[in-house]
């Protein structure tokens, strides 16, 4: 698979013979809605076997062999040159397609307004054979023990058709908040925990749920150790009754962050208790704050390379964002910046005439815009290249896979990353 950023005067039909794939190819595998309108900047996905690299300066057969993970005189071989032939500035050498490892994979999926639209069913139906998991979000627990269901409609039949574990997400929300005082009563008092319990395994059986999945949020700093109970106490009767346990973590990059997000969640503890955790790392850019990357690999990898010294690699998915921001400049604290899709992200900068810039340092795609009221915006969002960099990551710290938050945002280019780089795992 081959990742090209969209040039000066370049069109579909010409990046297309520079590949020898057709235009129509390119067009369909990034959903392109007017191939005769490409973004300056734009990262496209060409969808063949291996990939092209063109010599730079200062390139040598073993500086691109190390940076591709083959040897230099297979890399050779491949191009039918001399090992010890001198590249040529410009020269292309074909890259093979690198061995593919086994990750899973998961998705949630947040139906609003109490249904599912028809657009969010299919995007869950077209993301399904791309994931591991499916998790509809989410079941509201109860003061009493009791469940609030999210409207599911054919989310069982979907993960079931795929192979997917169907995921049971717990949310400790009220009125759209994630609500300590709730949390509180569900991992202090024994008899709504108990009743809180029996419920969700009754759920689970009636519905088909494979796993539990906690995403208990903003909970007291004092219910740290009530939480590590109640995990300990739950996976003991789900895994009873044949079901997986997980959890949601907030970001840390330390057992002793402080905040009302950070002190409840002891790594350590998930680690050794539940069978996998998504770490949340995204939302370094968000809707309320000033305009930056939502998941710059720095901090991202800050977060991971801690969590790896609290949880086996193998037990943690990292978290990303399928979504991305389009802020009004200048920032004003209080207001809310723009959810956008990455496609979106892509026709704003097309109707703006404004060309999509890259992030070296935070590894995502930016660009500046002037709307039609004359108010300057800012846009964050996320492409090829940023998914790449974070997949690349995966490999490198060896972990589980990934989670994304959330489907219904269209992305064309992450679902057949994914196929470059990895075996889905099935369940």
């Amino acid at each position: 698979m081959q990742i090209h950023v969209v040039q000066p005067n370049e069109t579909v039909t010409s990046i297309a013979s520079r590949y020898s794939v057709t235009a129509s190819l390119i067009t369909e595998a990034n959903e392109l809605p007017n191939p005769n309108q490409l973004v300056v900047g734009q990262a496209l996905v060409i969808p063949i076997v291996g990939s092209f690299y063109w010599v730079k300066s200062g390139d040598s057969l073993w500086s691109i062999s190390r940076q591709f993970g083959i040897s230099y005189v297979e890399l050779a071989r491949i191009n039918g040159i001399p090992a010890n032939q001198p590249l040529q500035i410009g020269m292309r050498l074909y890259i093979p397609q690198r061995v593919k490892t086994d990750r899973e994979f998961n998705a949630y999926v947040e139906p609003l307004g109490g249904s599912v639209s028809q657009a969010l069913e299919t995007s869950a139906r077209d993301a399904a054979p791309y994931l591991t998991y499916l998790s509809p979000f989410a079941y509201l627990a109860k003061r009493d023990g009791s469940l609030t269901p999210p409207p599911l409609n054919q989310f069982p039949a979907i993960a079931r058709a795929n192979n997917n574990v169907l995921v049971m997400v717990i949310a400790n929300q009220e009125g759209g908040q994630f609500n300590s005082d709730l949390g509180h009563v569900l991992l202090t008092n024994m008899d709504v925990q108990n009743t809180f319990l029996t419920n969700i395994i009754n759920e689970a059986k009636r519905v088909g749920f494979g796993d539990v999945h906690f995403d208990l949020e903003r909970l007291l700093p004092a219910d740290r150790e009530a939480y590590n109970r109640f995990l300990r106490t739950a996976r003991d009767r789900l895994h009873a009754e044949g079901l997986m346990i997980s959890t949601a973590l907030a970001p840390k990059t330390s057992a002793t962050q402080q905040g009302e997000w950070y002190e409840a969640h002891d790594y350590k503890a998930h680690g050794e208790i539940v069978d996998y955790t998504v770490i949340m790392t995204y939302e370094w850019g968000y809707s309320g704050g000033p305009p930056m990357a939502v998941s710059p690999i720095g901090p991202v990898r800050q977060v991971l390379e801690y969590a790896l010294t609290e949880i086996p690699a193998n037990k943690i998915l990292m978290g990303q964002n399928l979504y991305g921001y389009d802020w009004t400049l200048p920032f004003v604290q209080g207001t809310t910046a723009r959810a956008v899709s990455p496609q979106r992200a892509i026709q704003i900068a097309a109707e703006n005439n404004v060309a999509i810039r890259y992030s070296e340092t935070s590894q995502a795609p930016f660009f500046n815009y002037t709307a039609s009221d004359g108010k300057q915006h800012e846009v964050w969002f996320e492409d090829a290249r940023s998914i790449q960099a974070k997949f690349d990551l995966v490999k490198e710290l060896k972990l589980r896979g990934v989670s994304y938050w959330k489907l219904g945002l269209s992305f064309p280019q992450n679902w057949l990353l994914i196929t470059d780089n990895f075996n889905v795992v099935k369940k």
